[in-house]
């Protein structure tokens, strides 16, 4: 599956790329994360619970940051597993827009599941996963915007 959007975000361009390249930060916008484990500068430990529809998963996914291009853009790889479930994903962020902002996000992410998840339907999970898109594009625009600019 894949999926791609554009978010603007009333933020210095370094401020975004801070966010989204800080693992604790970055997931308390992820929807479902109960925690986080920081292993190095690159990689990270997530449990989170996900569902689609009437089946929720608890996974416990790794991410690596493979490409950062500061302040313009990042690259986070991501394998996880549940119960009878895998889960694979590439997600790539270019950032643009003036250095003092607002700040454009184009997006594209690409996830593979395996194992039950995967059998339930491609239009619900494309549905479901929207949802948790924008909520989580959601938090980090509100979080953002919400901090003060640097002078």
């Amino acid at each position: 599956m894949e999926f791609s959007g554009t978010v603007e975000i009333r933020a210095p361009r370094q401020a975004v790329w801070a966010f989204l390249v800080d693992f604790e930060g970055l997931s308390a916008c992820g929807p479902g994360v109960a925690s986080i484990e920081r292993l190095d500068e690159r990689h990270a430990r997530v449990k989170a619970r996900i569902g689609a529809g009437f089946i929720a998963l608890d996974f416990v996914l790794d991410l690596e940051l493979v490409e950062l291009d500061e302040p313009n853009g990042a690259t986070l790889v991501g394998r996880g597993e549940a119960p009878g479930n895998q889960a694979e994903g590439r997600a790539t962020m270019r950032l643009g827009g003036p250095p003092e902002g607002p700040t454009t996000l184009d997006w594209r992410a690409e996830v593979e599941l395996f194992g039950s998840l995967a059998g339930i339907g491609a239009r619900l999970i494309e549905s479901t996963a929207g949802r948790l898109v924008d909520e989580a594009f959601g938090c980090v625009r509100a979080r953002l915007e919400a901090q003060p600019a640097a002078g």
